[in-house]
Parts: C-alpha cells; sequence; structure tokens
C-alpha cells in the first residue's frame, strides 16, 4: 500500500498516512479540524536502456546527420557551375 503525507493547511500538522489506492483522500485534520492536502515530494526516476543519455545514439545522430549535411550542401552549390560549363560543352558538336 502506498504511503500518502498530508498537512493541514490551517494549523501546519503534517503526517504519513497508508492509504489503498481505492481509499478516498483525507479532507479533515484530527487535531483542529481544518482542510488537509496531499503533499506531494520528489520520486526518485530510474530510466534504464539507449536514448536516455548525452552519450547514446540520439546525439551520436544530430552530429552526424549535421556533418553530413555540411558538405552535401557545399557540394549543391560548387556542382551547378561546373554543370553548365559541361552543359555548354556538349552542346557544340562532338569531333568523332
Amino acid at each position: 500500500m502506498p504511503t500518502y503525507s498530508y498537512r493541514c493547511t490551517e494549523c501546519d500538522n503534517a503526517f504519513d498516512i497508508q492509504q489503498g489506492f481505492a481509499d478516498a483522500s483525507l479532507t479533515v485534520c484530527d487535531k483542529c479540524g481544518g482542510k488537509l492536502r496531499k503533499v506531494f515530494g520528489a520520486v526518485g526516476v530510474s530510466f534504464k536502456g539507449s536514448g536516455f543519455y548525452r552519450t547514446d545514439s540520439a546525439a551520436s545522430a544530430k552530429k552526424s546527420s549535421g556533418s553530413s549535411s555540411a558538405p552535401a550542401a557545399a557540394e549543391a552549390k560548387k556542382d551547378p557551375a561546373p554543370a553548365a560549363a559541361s552543359s555548354s560543352a556538349s552542346s557544340t558538336p562532338a569531333a568523332s
């Protein structure tokens, strides 16, 4: 059964209690009759497997795609000029 933490909004009485998931939340403080609120704390989370750290494939995929696209873009800019020169050369009759 999970343990829930409660705190009174009026007298600051704080306590923990074990309750089932189907049990209703406590709403009234036993000491002063004030309103109770659940207190949420930090939860320990453990990520297992690949893809959760910077050193995993997600980061390396960005680096590899970024580095490969830059030379491709540079080649694309260089290709039209030589292609234009070769197309004008091909328009002249070739000596056979």
